[in-house]
């Protein structure tokens, strides 16, 4: 057995050490610094199996968010360690700016095949942001290079989330997000997104689509149409808690944007790569986009990647001539990145990891909406292994809890009780509190079976200190 390391080697994995260098040293990101101290030392992972992790402590926790929606075929794959390190032995770097290497080509060829329709051009980031970026500047830059300059706008959805990168938080629409770091890249526009709960139509598919989608063509046509460029959408929106589009929505949006000539972006940083049990999601709700803009799940996380890819008519104006699309990332491409998502695709096929999500789905929806009796949830929604539980400080009026209210159930009860059961999900309040679950995509009923339960216990124990009276047992 080999000796181990010297403290304050990378290896060193004592608890009190790293809490030390982190609270000193370490910017969490989206953290609120001040939360850790002595009797809050930071949660440190320190090795992942399958749909489990282990933090330094060995406390072993079920990953219910595959890390961020990312770890689409679990942690650990040594697969996917030995395409790192082949392809860092081989060539370990080279920007692909007027230059090309196997690695980018083998994958933009193979995402070029997954994607729908003629969507045959892919353009490489190094992560999401960058990618909703480069869309938004490839829109601008197509449409200044085929004489309509004025087009510059987009429009997406209130409450959605689109990045970090200033353009990218223009197109985002959650206002605590964007007011810190204001002004933003002008042109963006917001609508209202698909969240059915508590809105007047929400019984009525039909009648709701034609107000959401009425919504789009509105703003189009009070903005200019000859200035709006693009329209940012999720096939399933994230913030707010896994809003699903009504029946007819994309379909909609489609022939409005066409009317208007404006390009469809889908923003599948989060839907692409199986979340949904489809490649993309635009392929679950059958539509075609004119962009998609991907990440996370493209490498499982294993190596960061991201890529907007494309229509073929988009490319057309840079091809000939001394044309140019002026846009770069230093590592978008990565030699390395690009051999794991290529080796993470292969596992795709080989394991039928789509497959799996639409065989689980339908029992897994089913466990949850056991979880959706409980006082404290007030709705469930959903789709693929991407679900989202809103709580409720009312079960029978729907009323929502306060900020302050829902801070205290989050962050001051769920969060360190799920922690406490051994479980990670995602507690956020961006719209009205929820609770979200996406276990990585290879996860087994077992599994699904204990991510429920425990999740289960913590909501029920919420629902007794919480919601009242009533608490404790589900409705009737």
């Amino acid at each position: 057995m080999a000796a181990p390391p010297p403290p304050g080697t990378p290896g060193d994995l004592d608890p009190v050490r790293l809490d030390r260098l982190a609270r000193r040293h370490l910017w969490l990101h989206f953290s609120r610094l001040g939360t850790f101290g002595e009797d809050h030392p930071v949660p440190v992972l320190a090795r992942g199996e399958g749909c489990w992790v282990e933090d330094v402590t060995g406390h072993r926790l079920l990953d219910g968010l595959s890390g961020l929606f990312t770890v689409q075929v679990g942690h650990g794959r040594p697969e996917l360690a030995a395409a790192a390190a082949q392809q860092a032995g081989t060539l370990e770097y080279f920007p692909i700016w007027s230059h090309a290497h196997p690695p980018a080509i083998e994958l933009a060829a193979r995402i070029a095949a997954l994607a729908p329709g003629d969507l045959d051009r892919v353009f490489f980031t190094s992560g999401g942001s960058e990618a909703v970026e480069s869309a938004w500047k490839l829109a601008r830059a197509y449409f200044r290079a085929t004489g309509q300059p004025n087009r510059h706008k987009v429009i997406a959805r209130r409450t959605a989330y689109h990045g970090t990168s200033l353009g990218a938080l223009a197109v985002t629409g959650i206002p605590a997000m964007r007011q810190p770091f204001e002004p933003l890249t002008p042109g963006a526009v917001h609508v209202p997104n698909t969240n059915r709960f508590r809105h007047p139509l929400e019984h009525d598919e039909h009648a709701f689509m034609l107000a959401v989608t009425d919504a789009i063509e509105e703003a189009i046509l009070f903005e200019g149409p000859d200035t709006v460029a693009a329209v940012f959408l999720e096939p399933l929106q994230n913030a707010g808690g896994c809003f699903v589009p009504p029946a007819g929505y994309f379909a909609r949006v489609r022939e409005i944007c066409d009317r208007y000539g404006v390009l469809l972006v889908s923003d599948e940083v989060i839907c692409a790569f199986g979340r949904l049990g489809h490649m993309f999601g635009a392929q679950r709700y059958d539509y075609l986009p004119d962009m998609i803009t991907c990440a996370k799940g493209l490498t499982s996380g294993y190596s960061p990647l991201g890529a907007v890819i494309c229509r073929d008519f988009l490319a057309a104006p840079f091809l000939e001539g001394t044309a140019s699309f002026a846009h770069g990332i230093t590592f978008g491409g990565h030699p390395v990145s690009c051999a794991v998502a290529l080796a993470n695709l292969d596992l795709f096929e080989r394991e039928a990891v789509l497959g799996n999500v639409r065989a689980q789905e339908a029992a897994f929806e089913a466990r949850l909406r056991t979880l959706a009796d409980l006082p404290i949830v007030g709705d469930l929604r959903g789709a693929g292994f991407f679900w989202a539980l809103e709580l409720v400080k009312d079960p029978e009026t729907r009323e929502p809890f306060t900020r302050p209210e829902g801070e205290a159930v989050l962050r001051g009860f769920l969060a360190p009780r799920l922690w406490e059961l051994g479980v990670i999900a995602r507690t956020d309040d961006r719209g009205h509190p929820v609770v979200q679950l996406a276990p990585p995509l290879v996860a087994r009923p077992e599994e699904l079976d204990v991510l429920c339960e425990r999740v289960g216990v913590a909501l029920a124990e919420a629902s007794r200190t919480f919601v009242g009276s009533a608490v404790g047992a589900t409705r009737t």
